[in-house]
């Protein structure tokens, strides 16, 4: 009798364990934001935090299914449970620690400015000034600083990071607060007419967005992450896909992500 139970209690163990390989590993991205998150000429998902969730997904032992989501929809739809987690260059914020929990972090990146070529905007000090327009893209970190330290300039929150940077390029925003990254790349794409400052006023952190309750998913990530970090994970995909602003900002004495 005692040799069925355990049988039992074994294979019972066994289907458990199979169960949670099966599971689709559901991961939410705004793929709007290259090279982090994109769709490929493929109309496939592409980019560094693809790759990432890709490795994760094969370190957890379960399929992968990317939600692609605007940037504001992203939390809702984890805590309502259509997606498992959030990669999606998001920063680790109290305000967002209020609604979600976080995995120990990936990234380390700062806020930068994109401003006209011929601009007399040298740094975050000269912006807020009456009759100046700062746009932001919404939802973001860049929105939240400027909501918090700007009572003079006039804000302008867009939903698309293309339209913000068009409204600097078309001189109807003085300057357009994001990530170093995507400043950087923004300014390289529109050379004649913009330019970058990349000295950070403030540096943040991206981790992977998990529902505070999800603590076995949150132990799983951060084990995924430090093993991926040992094995040189990070650097190849900064070495892939990020190999120009690596050069650049080593350039500029400014600390590069990973």
């Amino acid at each position: 009798m005692t040799k069925y139970l355990l049988l039992l209690i074994v294979f019972l163990m066994a289907a458990c364990s199979q169960k949670h390989a099966d599971q689709e590993l559901v991961v939410g991205m705004d793929l709007s934001y290259p090279p982090f998150e994109t769709i490929d000429a493929r109309g496939e998902p592409a980019g560094v935090s693809v790759e990432l969730a890709k490795a994760m997904a094969r370190y957890l032992n379960r399929p992968l299914r990317i939600e692609n989501l605007s940037f504001t929809g992203l939390i809702p739809s984890l805590q309502n449970g259509r997606i498992a987690c959030v990669i999606s260059s998001m920063t680790d914020t109290p305000e967002r620690r209020e609604s979600i929990a976080f995995s120990e972090p990936y990234l380390t990146i700062g806020l930068a400015l994109l401003v006209g070529k011929n601009s007399a905007l040298a740094s975050f000090s000269d912006v807020d000034q009456p009759g100046k327009t700062l746009v932001v893209r919404q939802g973001t970190t860049g929105e939240v600083w400027a909501r918090k330290n700007l009572s003079k300039a006039t804000l302008l929150s867009l939903d698309k990071e293309n339209t913000a940077v068009l409204e600097v390029i078309q001189g109807k925003a003085e300057a357009f607060i994001y990530d170093q990254m995507s400043v950087w790349q923004n300014a390289q794409k529109n050379s004649g007419t913009v330019r970058a400052i990349l000295q950070p006023i403030q540096k943040e952190s991206w981790a992977v967005g998990l529902r505070k309750d999800d603590t076995k998913l949150r132990t799983e990530i951060n084990s995924f992450l430090k093993q991926y970090r040992e094995q040189g994970g990070f650097e190849k995909l900064g070495d892939i896909y990020l190999k120009d602003q690596k050069a650049a900002f080593a350039k500029e004495g400014i600390p590069f992500y990973f």
